[in-house]
């Protein structure tokens, strides 16, 4: 197939030089708030007007398998993933306590299990059943990761109903897909960007490292075409994830970008659709170290930091509660006109 992802618009530059002119006219001296207010104008550029709401929250966790987990690069097998979709189903996994927590939806999507749940709360956008193994071939063919980023955007551009889209994921095996990834766009040695992921001894950290390194110099993905990267080291969940994000960002919705994995995606994305840059927002820095180089390369600050290195889209969901309190400081707190409070004195001479 032809790829052919949806338009992004630019930020609307109005609403947000609008947001920030409020901003430094709230009862409080300018800046003080900090980041909250870099936020709040940031999305109002997103959603294209002055007060913007982060009221319908989403939390969108793709699922898939991996091939390469039957090298022994993760600490769990791969029947953990169907088994942890299940407790998503449930509503028992960390993701459904935070979501609960935040006020948002879960909205579970099987990109490509091992097997399938036949359970119709998981949304069927299946492209096989997991990744061929990276170390001994493409994980997966191009027109699958065209397939995987096509389906992914059709459904973040017309198939949620959300101000914000917190993007997280499932799949044992992830993190060296992930991790690949980074390595070949980035252009990086794998040691530099891969982590222990579920918590792998050094032994078996060494061979993770040696088995992307591995994978990366037989492969040869064109890190200066990243659908050949995707459909070489990727996965099918990095895939949807990936095309989410533009087609979100296509339909003015913030996309609150996770961890390791989500990462990995918002980097695909951005590389297919720089567009899409100022839509994503970094909910906290992950231990695993190639993370920070992604955000770095993206250019987000992390919103927090809280040693977080679990996935499923956990740090993305504490993150939108920050995103509604930019939303709400901006349109809730009163001018100082309003309040009938004295600004702050002028400076002798100022102009």
């Amino acid at each position: 197939m032809s790829l052919r992802l949806p338009e992004v618009p630019p930020p609307d530059q109005g609403a947000a030089e609008a947001a920030r002119r409020r901003l430094d006219r709230l009862t409080k001296p300018p800046g003080s708030l900090g980041a909250l207010e870099d936020i709040a104008a940031r999305l109002a550029g997103v959603q294209g007007r002055p007060l913007p709401a982060v009221e319908r929250k989403l939390a969108l966790v793709v699922a898939a398998d991996h091939g390469v987990a039957r090298q022994g690069v993760s600490a769990y097998p791969s029947e953990v993933t169907g088994q942890m979709v299940r407790n998503f189903l449930a509503g028992r996994a960390a993701v459904n306590v935070l979501a609960a927590q935040a006020g948002a939806r879960v909205m579970v999507v099987d990109a490509g299990m091992l097997e399938p749940t036949y359970d119709r709360r998981v949304l069927d956008l299946r492209l096989g059943a997991g990744t061929a193994d990276l170390s001994r071939g493409p994980a997966m063919s191009r027109g699958q990761a065209e397939e995987g980023l096509a389906r992914g955007a059709a459904l973040g551009r017309a198939g949620l109903d959300a101000d914000a889209v917190a993007c997280g994921e499932m799949g044992i095996g992830n993190t060296t897909a992930a991790s690949a990834i980074a390595a070949a766009l980035l252009r990086r040695p794998a040691v530099e960007v891969t982590g222990r992921g579920t918590g792998v001894d050094d032994a078996a950290f060494r061979h993770k490292v040696a088995v992307i390194d591995a994978a990366l110099a037989a492969l040869a993905p064109d890190p200066d075409d990243p659908v050949d990267v995707l459909a070489k080291v990727g996965g099918f969940e990095i895939a949807v994830l990936a095309g989410a994000m533009v087609g979100c960002a296509a339909a003015r919705r913030a996309v609150v970008v996770d961890g390791l994995i989500s990462a990995a995606a918002a980097l695909v994305a951005a590389r297919l659709a720089p567009a899409v840059r100022p839509y994503l927002f970094a909910s906290h820095l992950s231990v695993e170290p190639g993370h920070a180089l992604i955000l770095d390369d993206l250019g987000l600050a992390p919103v927090l930091d809280l040693r977080m290195r679990l996935g499923e889209g956990t740090g993305a969901v504490v993150a939108l509660t920050v995103l509604e309190a930019a939303c709400r400081v901006l349109a809730g707190m009163a001018t100082f006109e309003e309040a009938g409070v004295a600004g702050p004195v002028p400076r002798e001479g100022a102009t």
